[in-house]
């Protein structure tokens, strides 16, 4: 399983229940690489997307305890009410094509589990009020590659990827 996001240069990741920012270039690295893949998050996340529905083109599992099952039908996603329900449901994907994409108490909790974390860094102080855990402080995550920068809707961003040296069973 992997982790995939933006944050800023304090680890903020979002404000009011969304991102703090509007990178076209992140956004299309985000669609090319989940298109066809298994999207995780939370209820709140879910929420936070136009209309409250799904992301296209993906399995999305929430993880919803006393979530609307009528509703998950009718919208497409599966609803799961623990994590042990939510890792039974991600058994049959490959760990590869497994992502948690939000929001913070979903990262905070599945990092652990997670292989990779692909981080696009944007050089700025969003005013975030959620946070993403600093990798460069915990010691089995080591930054593998880092972008060049580039410009994105006037922000400068970087692409990186972080590896788990000791990423916890999903068994």
């Amino acid at each position: 399983m992997r982790a995939i996001l933006h944050c800023d240069r304090k680890w903020g990741i979002g404000k009011k229940n969304d991102l703090m920012f509007r990178l076209k270039k992140d956004m299309k690295f985000f669609r090319s690489t989940t298109i066809g893949k298994v999207v995780v998050m939370g209820s709140n996340t879910l929420l936070s997307f136009p209309e409250g529905k799904p992301l296209q083109k993906r399995t999305n599992i929430v993880l919803w305890p006393g979530g609307d099952k009528e509703r998950a039908k009718r919208d497409g996603f599966l609803m799961v009410e623990s994590l042990e329900e939510l890792f039974e449901a991600i058994k049959g994907y490959d760990e590869d094509d497994v992502f948690v994409i939000g929001g913070a108490m979903m990262y905070h909790t599945l990092l652990p589990y997670c292989t990779e974390v692909l981080l696009t860094k944007v050089d700025a102080d969003g005013g975030a009020e959620a946070f993403f855990d600093n990798l460069d402080q915990l010691d089995n995550w080591t930054m593998v590659s880092s972008s060049d920068p580039i410009d994105d809707n006037g922000y400068t961003i970087r692409f990186t990827v972080y590896r788990n040296s000791s990423p916890l069973s999903l068994a």
